[in-house]
């Protein structure tokens, strides 16, 4: 059930992003009065689920849900269909505008996927997470782990800004700016410091290591998970623990760092019980765990309106999108492995999860629409990018690249995009085992 939870959500997420991506395609080709034969959400090679004709163009939905295309009329594109090349040229054909106009339509696509993108997740600050956490709200800091120490970070730091951006929201630093960045301004006792990150942060947090969090903060137990260690060794809700083998526990943070640093060891807790003093010993899990929930503060965040959510909506898509040209970047340059890094339909699938959940089924979606269109602008013969660089030197050098050219480019992209196909499915079917 879980698998096609995830089918399901793939499914209708590129379902809507191909029509919102072809749709631009399309319309911008009518308002420049060429005709679209075909408009298609997934191919349809050898036979097609459902289509109809309305007007020029014939609407329908293939079986193969990798993608979708328009054909449009007097344009070399994926399908090879070179027939209509051979007659002269209709006024109502792609190869008889100018090409300002032939680059405006292959572009149209990718701005709407942006535009998409942007809506997409303005929408969900609106309508599912409502409101955000601002940094100055949050008095007493980060808790910064032994990774961040070595790096300059202190407990109590706030992280006020991320590659000279400032950071409004804590959701921007636990971003994937985090991720890259080089230098990160905090605010230690009212004074504004410069850290500098290493190339191994990206590396360090891919593979989760704990480096800052928002666990600065007093805490009792709140609740225990019963079978647990905690509950075992006779702790109970309310009591505060003090410390742990000698080491003084101020924050949720630092019992995180101690158990984390003592997987499997029985150790001494000093715990502090209506009033009662008690020292109890208590088995630390394989993964860092004893069982507790802590009882967490309660912060005052602030609601997003409409020009707030639009303002961080724009924000995180181009910030995605930055995320995805420095993973490029780090493949390219040698420093990440592509199979590492890549990944297909089933990867992205099970990102999606097998949990129906509307807030992040949308979320992602508009993040997807972002690398949608950084994927199509790609300078790759048959994808959109291919073509607007030929049409840009052909605006530029007023010569106009030959059919035959353009065919062989278009057979050398789709070969590219086969392998890449290839290569990313099968690196998703190994990581499955």
């Amino acid at each position: 059930m879980a698998g096609l939870i995830m089918a399901g959500q793939l499914i209708l997420a590129l379902s809507l992003l191909v029509v919102i991506h072809e749709f631009g395609h399309y319309i911008a080709a009518r308002i420049f009065g060429i005709r679209v034969t075909k408009f298609f959400v997934f191919f349809d090679p050898w036979f097609k689920i459902w289509s109809k004709k309305i007007g020029d163009t014939e609407f329908g939905i293939g079986w193969l849900p990798l993608g979708g295309y328009v054909k449009i009329a007097g344009m070399i594109d994926e399908s090879l269909d070179t027939k209509q090349l051979k007659e002269e040229p209709k006024d109502w054909e792609f190869r008889s505008k100018p090409a300002w106009q032939r680059l405006i339509v292959m572009l149209s696509g990718v701005v709407m996927n942006v535009i998409a993108a942007v809506l997409i997740l303005t929408m969900t600050h609106l309508v599912f997470t409502k409101s955000y956490l601002p940094v100055d709200n949050i008095e007493q800091g980060i808790y910064a782990y032994p990774y961040a120490r070595y790096l300059g970070f202190e407990t109590g730091d706030k992280v006020v800004a991320i590659d000279g951006k400032p950071t409004i929201r804590y959701e921007d630093v636990f971003s994937t700016k985090l991720f890259f960045a080089k230098i990160i301004t905090v605010n230690r006792d009212g004074e504004n410091l410069d850290l500098e990150m290493t190339d191994t942060l990206y590396s360090f947090l891919k593979n989760g290591g704990d480096f800052i969090s928002l666990d600065n903060f007093p805490f009792t137990v709140d609740s225990l998970v019963e079978g647990m260690a905690a509950e075992i060794s006779g702790l109970k809700s309310g009591a505060k623990i003090l410390a742990i083998d000698n080491q003084s526990v101020p924050s949720f943070g630092k019992l995180k760092e101690i158990l984390m640093l003592n997987k499997g060891k029985d150790l001494s807790f000093i715990v502090d019980a209506n009033l009662s003093i008690d020292t109890v010993m208590i088995k630390i899990d394989s993964l860092g765990r004893i069982g507790i929930y802590p009882s967490f503060p309660s912060y005052e965040s602030k609601k997003y309106n409409f020009m707030s959510a639009m303002k961080y909506g724009w924000a995180d898509a181009f910030e995605s999108l930055h995320a995805n040209i420095k993973g490029f970047g780090l493949i390219f340059s040698g420093k990440e492995k592509a199979k590492d890094s890549l990944q297909g339909p089933i990867g992205i699938a099970k990102v999606y999860g097998g949990v129906w959940n509307w807030s992040k089924f949308w979320k992602l979606t508009g993040i997807i629409s972002m690398i949608l269109a950084f994927v199509n602008i790609l300078p790759i013969p048959a994808l959109d990018g291919g073509h607007a660089l030929f049409l840009a030197i052909e605006a530029i050098t007023r010569k106009k690249v030959s059919d035959k050219f353009m065919e062989t480019v278009q057979v050398i992209g789709m070969l590219i995009l086969l392998a890449l196909m290839v290569f990313v499915i099968g690196n998703d079917i190994i990581n499955l085992f």
